[in-house]
C-alpha cells in the first residue's frame, strides 16, 4: 500500500516536469527575456485544499494550509510563514518557516520547516517538516493548480494532493 503512495508521489512530480518541458517554447528569445518566475508580484497569499493520506494509519483526512511567502530581489527564491491544520482526530497543526523556489515558470517547490502540535491544547510538539510542489495556472494575479505535498514528524508521514490558489501583491 505504502510503495503504491510513494510511486503516486513520484509520477505527479514526473508529470510536472513533463508538462512543464513542453509548454517551454525557446525559439523566441525575445517573449522568454522579459519573463519574470514570480509573476510580476514581490508577496503570495498562498492557500492549499488537501486529501492528506497518514501512511502509519492508513487513513485519509482533509488538510488545509496557508502560507505568505516574500520574493527575494529578484531571484526564483521567497521566504515566509507557513500554517497547516489537519482535521483529524489528532488535532493536527503545524507552524513553520518556509522557504520556496521557482525553478522554471508556473512550477513550484516549498521546504518547511517547524513545528507540530497536536491534541485540543497543543500540549503535544514535534519537529516536523515538510515538502511542497505545485504546478500553476495564471489568471491575473491569481494561480492556480494542482498540488502535492509531503509531510514528516515523529508521529506521522503523511501525503496530501490538492489544489493550490495563491493571491499575487
Amino acid at each position: 500500500m505504502k510503495k503504491r503512495y510513494i510511486s503516486l508521489f513520484s509520477g505527479f512530480i514526473a508529470l510536472f516536469f513533463v508538462l512543464n518541458g513542453n509548454a517551454q517554447d525557446h525559439t523566441n528569445h525575445d517573449a522568454h527575456e522579459h519573463h519574470d518566475h514570480t509573476h510580476g508580484h514581490k508577496t503570495e497569499i498562498g492557500i492549499g485544499n488537501s486529501a492528506v493520506y497518514f501512511f502509519g494509519e492508513e487513513e485519509f483526512s482533509y488538510g488545509m494550509h496557508l502560507h505568505v511567502i516574500r520574493n527575494i530581489g529578484h531571484s526564483n527564491f521567497g521566504m515566509g510563514l507557513a500554517y497547516e491544520r489537519i482535521f483529524d482526530e489528532h488535532t493536527h497543526n503545524t507552524i513553520g518557516i518556509v522557504g520556496s523556489y521557482t525553478p522554471v515558470d508556473r512550477l513550484h517547490f516549498a521546504l518547511t520547516p517547524g513545528i507540530a502540535f497536536e491534541g485540543e491544547n497543543w500540549e503535544e510538539k514535534n519537529f516536523a517538516l515538510h515538502f511542497e510542489t505545485a504546478y500553476d495556472f495564471q489568471v491575473g494575479n491569481i494561480h492556480m493548480g494542482p498540488m502535492v505535498e509531503l509531510g514528516y514528524n515523529f508521529e506521522h508521514v503523511h501525503l496530501s494532493m490538492g489544489l493550490h490558489i495563491g493571491l499575487g501583491l
